[in-house]
């Protein structure tokens, strides 16, 4: 029989390896959404307020709000 100090360190990197594809499964599984997302803005919000919501971000300059904004207006 081949006992002793080899067979415990494979036993080690066995033991990793399930460990690791068991991290690596459920990271897959449910992954972590890593992207800003917007909550304050309900698929039902009108366009003018979504504007508005940008433009309170910073997202837009005051020429790009007025002129978007126009063309809101207009439609």
């Amino acid at each position: 029989m081949m006992t002793g100090f080899g067979g415990a360190i494979w036993m080690l990197f066995l033991w990793i390896a399930v460990i690791g594809g068991g991290i690596w499964l459920l990271a897959t599984i449910f992954p972590r959404n890593s992207t800003t997302s917007h909550s304050d803005i309900s698929p039902t919000s009108d366009p003018l307020s979504i504007l508005k919501q940008r433009y309170a971000r910073g997202e837009l300059s005051k020429e790009e709000f007025e002129t978007i904004r126009h063309e809101l207006k207009q439609a």
